[in-house]
């Protein structure tokens, strides 16, 4: 599989920024529940850019919570021609005058401003959260949430949230040097405004007809009740196994092994594939903006490991993958 494909499956999350401040005790993990819970039942529509690396995207966003459930419509700007919309669990892609049904929500990344973390438990043992300055964002006045690491396995994150609803209007990611390497914004937003809701309603026959003509069976995913038996000995401090699942890729013959970890906002996911006697030679870095990718082969076995963290990192965690039976 090209390492571009594992970028797919990862479960990575964003957030980030610098932190001068004194710490907040309880407010900072208070604040990304209300910035959770504004996610889904906030009314807004907006335009935001995603920035990483050299690559910059526009998206325009429109969100509604009402007695029916969540419906969102992501449309791409700059003549991509690509929309998502979502009803609930249920989410269709327009793309080049074709409409396909995804089957399921977990095949699509959530979007911002949903980039939330969802282990709000484990964020302290890694992090430093402090607060800082209110500022401006789009026209509206944000708290400033700054996650410090406590070691340099992990990158700096900062939310800024609308003080109002709790919605998060940017969030970004630094390197060492306090660099923003990636980042969402919103540069226009309408909060609780007038929406039209037309595209919600949708004739969900023809489209489920039409994704059976256009959409191939999606990859099958096997929850593992038993370890694989395979293991990574050098995990940065505070990341814990979320969950280990068994993969069957529509490109590969022998299904593939991912392992999941998470610090509360950090992801890390390692995929193992058995190669039999061919030596591919995959072995190397590749990454852009937070994200990086570190392949190497084991034995009979390619291991990719794919992680929103420092080149370090992925490489560290990758070189200490090995299979230690059942």
């Amino acid at each position: 599989m090209r390492r571009s494909g594992y970028l797919a499956f990862a479960l990575l999350q964003l957030s980030v920024a610098p932190a001068f401040a004194e710490p907040v005790p309880e407010t900072g993990t208070d604040w990304l529940k209300t910035m959770s819970i504004a996610a889904h039942q906030t009314d807004y529509s907006g335009v935001f850019v995603f920035q990483s690396g050299g690559r910059v995207e526009m998206s325009r966003i429109t969100h509604v919570s009402d007695k029916d459930g969540e419906h969102e419509r992501l449309e791409g700007l700059g003549g991509t021609g690509r929309e998502l919309i979502r009803n609930n669990d249920q989410v269709w892609l327009y793309t080049e005058g074709r409409k396909i049904k995804i089957e399921k929500r977990q095949q699509v990344k959530r979007t911002f401003p949903a980039l939330l973390p969802e282990q709000l438990s484990i964020l302290k043992d890694n992090y430093r959260v402090r607060q800082e300055e209110d500022t401006e964002i789009a026209g509206y006045q944000a708290h400033t949430i700054v996650f410090q690491p406590r070691d340099s396995l992990r990158y700096t994150r900062v939310m800024w949230a609308d003080i109002d609803s709790g919605l998060l209007l940017k969030a970004a990611v630094l390197d060492d040097r306090g660099y923003a390497i990636e980042q969402y914004a919103f540069m226009q937003l309408d909060i609780d405004g007038e929406i039209d809701r037309k595209w919600i309603a949708l004739d969900k026959a023809t489209v489920t007809e039409h994704s059976k003509q256009t959409q191939s069976p999606p990859a099958a995913v096997e929850p593992l009740a038993e370890s694989s038996g395979w293991q990574v000995d050098a995990l940065p401090p505070g990341f814990k196994k979320m969950f280990e699942v068994r993969r069957q890729l529509r490109e590969k013959q022998e299904p593939v092994i991912q392992l999941v970890f998470t610090d509360g906002l950090a992801g890390i996911s390692v995929f193992i594939e058995k190669t039999g006697k061919i030596d591919y030679n995959h072995a190397g870095l590749s990454g852009e903006g937070a994200t990086h990718v570190y392949t190497r082969n084991s034995g009979d076995h390619l291991v990719t490991v794919v992680g929103e963290v420092p080149p370090m990192t992925v490489i560290q965690v990758g070189d200490s993958v090995r299979y230690a039976g059942h």
